[in-house]
């Protein structure tokens, strides 16, 4: 039996977490002996797996030269076959004494979530090269693994994405909330600097949703929640923007919701696209790096348009309101259209990478 681990930040409310949290089970699945290793005790996401927590055992007030220590008996202990790697990790030196005198198993996997490259690489592409020379690096998305290729010359890049249990959120969804109005969806982590809620609150106001009486959820917490409080005033938005704490199922929202809207200014492989469309609601996502080109085909099951134009933004809440046969083209479309995401898909390609 192969062991494993899978190494995180957390297992709390993120995307990158959920996903983590869905890999433990994927890896499960296959009969391997899994085992997590979180750096912060917080747990929101079902997974699988021996869990061990370094703040949980040792307080969040642990020096690095003990977190080091416990690190290095902890691999020595356990003898993993693979390391899968989901933090980000923006210092060199301190990934260099990691990847190089902690974290020992016979094979190591890097995952990048994201396509702001500067929480996973050095500047320099001789210290990627070094840091990175024995481990494969996996991209959550193709663009991530053609940027990687071309940009640092590393040969062992390839690409598998998110998955989506889409049988599991149309149950998930089905749970019933009290709503009495139309309202559009965001949802994730209230990040001014990622998500830029403040292109998503200027193209609601340039729209006709407001005058529609089409009300705006942001459903999510976050270290930004009063600057984005203090934006919907200052927008005039209060009685039109309604923002919800974080839920571990926001789903009957989502199912519930006229579409779902992204307006990062990078991702990776963003789960509320394909969260979105597995509960049947179509999208209207920014095209940023990296991900929607990958999961949207414009008209067909969501509204895919070019980044920070608050007014072409508007235009497509508008038409999504405004023309029911495209909404009802892409509503149709939304289910089937993120099939090849499905857990069942994606387990294969892991699978195989472990071979």
């Amino acid at each position: 039996m192969k062991k494993l681990c899978v190494i995180t930040t957390s297992l709390g409310k993120g995307g990158a977490e959920r996903s983590t949290a869905i890999l433990s089970k994927i890896l499960s699945d296959f009969q391997y002996d899994v085992h997590i290793l979180m750096t912060k005790n917080d747990i929101d996401y079902e997974f699988s797996g021996t869990l061990f927590s370094l703040e949980k055992e040792y307080g969040s007030n642990i020096s690095n030269f003990k977190k080091i220590r416990v690190l290095r008996l902890y691999f020595k202990e356990h003898s993993f076959d693979y390391i899968i790697d989901n933090r980000t990790r923006p210092g060199f030196f301190k990934e260099y004494v990691l990847y190089n005198c902690v974290f020992r198993a016979k094979d190591k996997i890097s995952v990048v979530r994201s396509h702001f490259f500067k929480n996973y690489f050095p500047n320099n592409k001789f210290l990627v090269r070094l840091l990175y020379k024995n481990t494969t690096i996996v991209g959550v998305s193709k663009e991530i693994e053609n940027t990687i290729f071309k940009k640092y010359g590393l040969k062992k890049v390839t690409h598998i994405y998110n998955s989506v249990e889409v049988n599991g959120f149309c149950t998930r969804s089905n749970e019933e909330i009290e709503l009495v109005e139309e309202f559009i969806l965001w949802y994730g982590r209230i990040e001014e600097s990622v998500k830029n809620l403040t292109l998503l609150l200027k193209a609601y106001k340039k729209s006709s949703l407001s005058k529609r009486n089409i009300k705006l959820y942001i459903i999510g917490q976050g270290k930004d929640i009063s600057i984005l409080k203090e934006k919907i005033n200052n927008f005039q938005l209060n009685g039109f923007v309604h923002h919800l704490p974080f839920s571990k199922n926001p789903f009957p929202y989502v199912k519930k919701a006229k579409f779902t809207v992204l307006t990062s200014y990078h991702e990776g492989f963003p789960r509320v696209l394909i969260e979105s469309l597995a509960c049947g609601t179509p999208v209207v996502s920014v095209n940023c790096k990296s991900g929607p080109k990958e999961i949207i085909k414009h008209e067909y099951n969501g509204l895919l348009v070019e980044n920070h134009n608050p007014s072409v933004l508007a235009i497509a809440f508008d038409s999504f309101i405004e023309n029911k046969k495209l909404y009802n083209e892409c509503k149709k479309n939304a289910k089937a259209s993120v099939s090849k995401f499905s857990k069942e898909n994606i387990s294969k390609q892991w699978k195989k990478l472990l071979k």
